[in-house]
């Protein structure tokens, strides 16, 4: 059987502080909620804007660092997969949930409307805290270098 793709691409904003956990086998995860909005015009030819949410993971050392940079309103750029996992909520109800796990990340600054002004990033850089700066890929060693496999759900 022929392999298929499953790749994501993205471009928003965070909707809310990221949460850094750990698993029950020591591994840090970073979820993220990502905002992407696009603008068409209705029937009536009146600008109507749309936002879709995105749940997020970041896995590893990548998480880790991401967790000390990001915050509500940066802008980032996702590459990724979809995974679905399912679960049973109190009532016993099987549910699904659907999420992009990241494979890169890139900070791609622009306004965040949080009112903070041109601090540049946490790492002394221009880029992260909305001063509108080219984007800046994170370096090689932020990632966690393991693969999907290792990833557990």
């Amino acid at each position: 059987m022929a392999e298929g793709l499953n790749r994501v691409l993205l471009l928003g904003n965070l909707g809310a502080d990221p949460e850094l956990k750990m698993t029950q086998a020591g591994q840090s995860v970073l979820n993220l909620r990502l905002a992407t909005s696009e603008t068409y015009l209705d029937r009536d030819k009146v600008r109507r804007e749309r936002t879709e949410w995105h749940s997020v993971a970041i896995w590893g050392k990548r998480a880790e660092a991401l967790a000390k940079i990001l915050d509500k309103g940066s802008r980032v750029f996702i590459e990724g997969s979809l995974r679905t996992s399912a679960y049973e909520d109190r009532e016993g109800t099987k549910r699904y949930k659907t999420e992009v796990v990241a494979s890169n990340v890139i900070l791609a600054g622009g306004d965040r409307g949080t009112g903070r002004g041109d601090s540049g990033d946490a790492r002394g850089g221009a880029g992260a805290r909305g001063n509108g700066a080219p984007a800046e890929p994170l370096p090689d060693d932020f990632g966690y270098g393991g693969s999907d496999d290792d990833i557990p759900f």
